[in-house]
């Protein structure tokens, strides 16, 4: 039996330690997870030799300012996590290990009327679907990173008002995924999950302070400060969309008049171009008009570009982010997207702040949500659990 001080528990604790620190990195040399950890090299080389001994790291050459390194990432058989995306049409599954690779990753379409129970019934199937295609052992899934379209109570886990998927409103996403799959899910809304996915893989790697924007059929904002995201006590920060721009201006689902929203979601711009492209006209087909010279489109998206850049300038005013990625439908369309976004910040926002921001397209594209959530699931596999199982738990109880 361990007793608090002694020297298994201590043993036990820098086990825990180590394994977090390459978790959360995906892969580290053993100078970086001194570092990290704040133990000893001697320690760590020993912590290292006794995981690989039991197969839970992968240890390979690399280099490191010129010298060489062993460069030290968590076993592909240590387990495996999911990330599911629900959008306003898709379904995105995605399985992964707890060494930052993707193994397998599926798209599917969903109708924007479909219930929630047999969208997380699809969920299901899908992760099943994709678990045995790459001959993944279900019972070793850890955890479960969860996206939905709308803001998430952080008390009760209950889905707030979403105008993408009507009909899910009051339902707790994490649990009924977790009763059907039998491991823990942790959920978020899709903009964290975006900056979440953009921290960790994309756009926004190396950066402790950024923004970001999802233009789609709505509009939101994923916060990280401090290189961790945002979500406020409430769980709504980065509301983004409700930024007032004009008090006569049409009136918000949120019941507000002139919300940034209502200036720049598909439902509110897409009339405006229908009349000469048909009521077919999506966000997508529009950013492609637009790159094909079609005067209507860029101008609309020039106009969505200015109205975000009013929205950018107001967070660059208050949290003095380092950078804003753009993510969602109208990130394709670069420069005529991100350049009227320069522009409104270079006039509304204080100069010491737009001076020192970056104004980037995401790099993950329709992807960054659904990497998002395996990011979640990664960040929240419990280290003691893993410790818990049983090869992790044959090295600590081996300890004398």
């Amino acid at each position: 039996m361990e007793t608090p001080g002694s020297q298994s528990s201590l043993h036990r604790a820098n086990l825990e330690r180590v394994v977090r620190a390459v978790r959360l990195a995906g892969s580290l040399t053993q100078a970086e997870i001194a570092r990290t950890t704040g133990l000893s090299a001697a320690t760590v080389s020993n912590i290292v030799r006794e995981l690989k001994d039991a197969g839970m790291v992968e240890v390979t050459p690399t280099s490191a300012g010129g010298r060489r390194a062993r460069s030290v990432s968590l076993s592909g058989d240590a387990g495996i996590v999911v990330g599911i995306d629900f959008g306003h049409s898709h379904l995105r599954v995605a399985l992964g290990n707890l060494a930052h690779q993707v193994l397998a990753e599926e798209t599917e379409p969903l109708d924007v009327d479909v219930s929630a129970d047999q969208g997380f019934d699809r969920a299901e199937q899908l992760v099943r679907r994709l678990a045995e295609s790459v001959g993944a052992d279900r019972g070793k899934i850890a955890g479960v990173g969860l996206g939905v379209p709308g803001p998430i109570d952080l008390q009760s886990g209950t889905l707030g008002s979403t105008a993408i998927l009507p009909g899910w409103r009051g339902t707790r996403p994490a649990e009924e995924l977790q009763a059907r799959l039998g491991v823990p899910v942790h959920v978020d809304n899709d903009a964290n999950l975006g900056a979440l996915g953009e921290l960790t893989w994309g756009s926004g790697r190396g950066v402790k302070d950024l923004a970001y924007i999802k233009v789609a059929s709505g509009v939101g904002a994923g916060l990280v400060i401090d290189g961790k995201i945002y979500r406020g006590p409430g769980g709504t920060a980065g509301e983004i969309g409700h930024i007032t721009l004009d008090e006569s201006g049409p009136v918000c689902r949120c019941g507000n008049r002139g919300c940034l929203e209502t200036f720049t979601a598909a439902r509110y711009v897409l009339p405006l171009l229908q009349p000469t492209h048909g009521p077919e006209l999506t966000m997508e087909s529009m950013v492609r008009l637009a790159k094909e010279g079609d005067p209507g489109c860029r101008r609309v998206i020039g106009d969505i570009g200015r109205h975000v850049g009013s929205g950018v300038a107001n967070l660059c005013n208050l949290l003095n982010p380092g950078r804003i990625v753009i993510g969602g439908d109208l990130a394709e369309a670069g420069e005529l997207m991100l350049g009227p976004i320069r522009e409104s910040v270079g006039r509304y926002a204080i100069p010491s702040a737009a001076r020192q921001l970056s104004v980037v397209p995401g790099g993950l594209g329709g992807r960054a949500e659904v990497l998002g959530a395996l990011a979640l699931a990664l960040n929240e596999v419990g280290d003691a659990a893993l410790l818990g199982g049983t090869t992790l738990r044959s090295v600590a109880n081996s300890f004398t």
